[in-house]
């Protein structure tokens, strides 16, 4: 079954609809959810958490906009420079998901 990564819980949030594109797995313990003075222990954790991450997962961008760089940069390592992610969209009130190739040219497409 595909999983959704959530960087944090938010209680500003219902994520529920994520479920739509699989089990729900939060990545950063509240304790853990703002990277204060060092990034090394948020890298190491997002390593050990997306260590069987695939195509057929996603992110959902929700914390610190640096453990949401983290987890898309660790992501995208670990998958050939791919990834999906969710983005709630307020007229269709649900997630739609987007895809990301950093690297298109590598699967043949010479597109910038």
């Amino acid at each position: 079954m595909p999983k959704v990564f959530v960087v944090a819980e938010s209680p500003k949030h219902n994520i529920a609809p994520a479920l739509d594109y699989g089990e729900i797995e939060v990545v950063l313990p509240p304790s853990q959810s703002q990277i204060i003075f060092s990034s090394a222990p948020t890298v190491s954790r997002i390593k050990r958490v997306l260590e069987g991450f695939t195509d057929d997962d996603y992110l959902l961008f929700i914390g610190d906009p640096t453990a949401i760089a983290i987890l898309a940069t660790v992501a995208a390592a670990k998958n050939n420079g791919r990834f999906k992610c969710l983005k709630w969209d307020k007229q269709e009130r649900r997630y739609l998901p987007i895809q990301i190739d950093i690297f298109p040219h590598r699967n043949g497409d010479d597109d910038d």
